[in-house]
């Protein structure tokens, strides 16, 4: 599968929006992003005329990165949203936010997706009592993720505890910090997404 390796905050710069790519880097004084707020390379500081066409792709680009995923699934994502009853924008944005590697981010369990998605495919998960190791799974109402006993102790685990302190975690989820568990209480709702995305523009550009 394709993969970016190279350096996340040039990610974050070229989208113009803080990506938290980099987990909780991303909250102190270090971030690139708030030290050069303009898109990288020579003509970052350009100002130049952008097309609509421009800005519902950077729109789209800018949350397929946020969420860690391809082209091809993040158009399949939008394929399943447009087949669903309600609004399409909002429930491709439900979409992403059930992915497995995000519930875990979400439950403070990981400092950003990307670590998210390795514990998961690593096996540090069991959904349902069950083996989860597949990032893209989607949860629904009622299931439990739950830390495996063996990787309990883990130095990421353990930091995790004051993240989930520090952080919190959406209404829809709910975690259990000293028995290594959370659980989904609800499907997640457009309020509890506080990243800025307007995904109307994202419907706009694949409806063209």
């Amino acid at each position: 599968m394709a993969k970016y390796n190279g350096a996340k905050c040039r990610i974050c710069r070229r989208e113009g929006s803080k990506l938290f790519l980099k987990g909780d880097r991303c909250y102190t004084d270090k971030c690139a992003f708030d030290r050069r707020p303009y898109a990288p390379g020579q003509a970052g500081r350009s100002r130049k005329k952008v097309s609509d066409y421009a800005v519902m792709l950077r729109e789209k680009q800018k949350v397929r990165r946020m969420y860690g995923i391809l082209e091809k699934q993040f158009r399949s994502y939008f394929k399943k949203a447009d087949m669903q009853k309600g609004v399409t924008g909002e429930n491709l944005l439900a979409l992403l936010e059930r992915r497995l590697d995000n519930v875990v981010f979400r439950l403070g369990y990981a400092n950003s997706r990307q670590q998210a998605r390795q514990m998961v495919r690593h096996g540090v998960f069991t959904l349902n009592n069950r083996q989860a190791n597949i990032p893209s799974m989607q949860v629904k109402v009622g299931d439990e993720i739950v830390v495996v006993e063996k990787h309990r102790k883990d130095p990421v685990l353990a930091e995790a505890q004051e993240v989930i302190a520090r952080r919190g975690c959406p209404n829809w989820l709910e975690v259990d910090a000293p028995n290594f568990k959370g659980s989904v209480k609800a499907l997640p709702q457009r309020e509890d997404i506080q990243f800025p995305i307007n995904e109307q523009l994202i419907v706009e550009l694949y409806s063209k």
